[in-house]
C-alpha cells in the first residue's frame, strides 16, 4: 500500500525529454449547453509529440458527478495513434455541474528505466458552465486537488493544486509539467521540455500557463517494489495527474461596460 510519507522522486532526472504522461483529454473543458463530450486516452510524451506507447485497456475509467462515481469503462473503444494502442470514449453530460473523469490504467513496463509505471490521470469537464463541483476528489491513490478552478482559464492564469497521497497532503512533492504541443513550438533544449515545480510544506504548488492549450501536471512518487517480467526486483512509479486547459483572450467577444 502506498503511504503519504513515501518519498517523492524526480523521474528521469538525467533525461527530462523522456518524461511519460498519461493523457485523458476531453473535446472541451466547458460544455455551455451540456451534451456529448469525447475523451481521448493516450500514453505519450506531450511536449515532444511522442513517441506514443502502447496502452493496454484501462482497469477502469470513471466519472465523479454530483458526488456519485459512475464507471464508464464500457464505452471505451480502442484506436491507433502512430501505430500504438490508445483509447477513446464518448458520454453525455445532462445536468449542470462538473464531471471529474479519471482513468486507472494497467501498469506499464518501461524497459529503458526498468520500472513499472502507473499514472492515475483525471480531467474536469464543466457541464452547462456551472462553475460547481470542480474541486471534488476522485479518491485516487495519488491525486492533485485543484485549488484553482481548472475550467474556464485564460492563458497566463496561475494554476494552483494540492498533491495528495492516500488522501493526505504530500509535503515538498515534485510536479512535472508538460504542454500538449500542437507542433507550433520547438523547445530550445531538453531543459524546456518538462517543467518542474516543487510543492511547499503543505503540498501546494502553483504554475502560470504561458500558452493556450492543454497542460498536464504530474505528481510522481515511488511506489511499492515489484518484479520485472523476468522476475527480478524493480521499482515502481505511481503518478497523480490533472489536465488543465488554457484559452487565449485574443478573439474573445468583448462586452461594453454599462
Amino acid at each position: 500500500m502506498l503511504r503519504a510519507s513515501v518519498a517523492f522522486v524526480a523521474v528521469l532526472t538525467c533525461a527530462p525529454a523522456l518524461a511519460h504522461f498519461q493523457e485523458i483529454i476531453p473535446s472541451a473543458d466547458v460544455l455551455p449547453e451540456g451534451g456529448e463530450v469525447k475523451l481521448d486516452l493516450v500514453f505519450t510524451h506531450p511536449m515532444e509529440r511522442g513517441p506514443v506507447m502502447d496502452m493496454a485497456k484501462p482497469k477502469r475509467v470513471g466519472a465523479l458527478i454530483d458526488g456519485r462515481t459512475i464507471d464508464v469503462s464500457a464505452a471505451l473503444a480502442e484506436r491507433k495513434v502512430d501505430g500504438k494502442s490508445a483509447w477513446t470514449l464518448a458520454t453525455k453530460l445532462e445536468k449542470p455541474g462538473a464531471a471529474v473523469f479519471f482513468v486507472e490504467p494497467q501498469p506499464y513496463w518501461e524497459p529503458a528505466e526498468k520500472k513499472w509505471i502507473t499514472h492515475f490521470a483525471k480531467v474536469v469537464v464543466d457541464g452547462y458552465a456551472s462553475g460547481e463541483g470542480w474541486d471534488s476528489l476522485a479518491g485516487l491513490p495519488v491525486e492533485i486537488e485543484p485549488l484553482t478552478r481548472p475550467t474556464g482559464l485564460w492563458t497566463g492564469n496561475l494554476f494552483r493544486g494540492l498533491v495528495r497521497a492516500q488522501g493526505q497532503p504530500a509535503p515538498f512533492a515534485e510536479i512535472e509539467v508538460e504542454w500538449v504541443n500542437d507542433g507550433s513550438v520547438k523547445a530550445p533544449n531538453e531543459a524546456f521540455i518538462t517543467q518542474k515545480v516543487k510543492a511547499d510544506a503543505s503540498g501546494v504548488f502553483a504554475y502560470a500557463m504561458p500558452r493556450a492549450g492543454w497542460w498536464g501536471f504530474a505528481a510522481l512518487i515511488e511506489g511499492p517494489p515489484a518484479k520485472a517480467p523476468d522476475g527480478t526486483p524493480v521499482k515502481t512509479e505511481v503518478g497523480g495527474l490533472i489536465w488543465v486547459k488554457a484559452t487565449d483572450m485574443a478573439g474573445a467577444p468583448v462586452t461594453a461596460a454599462k
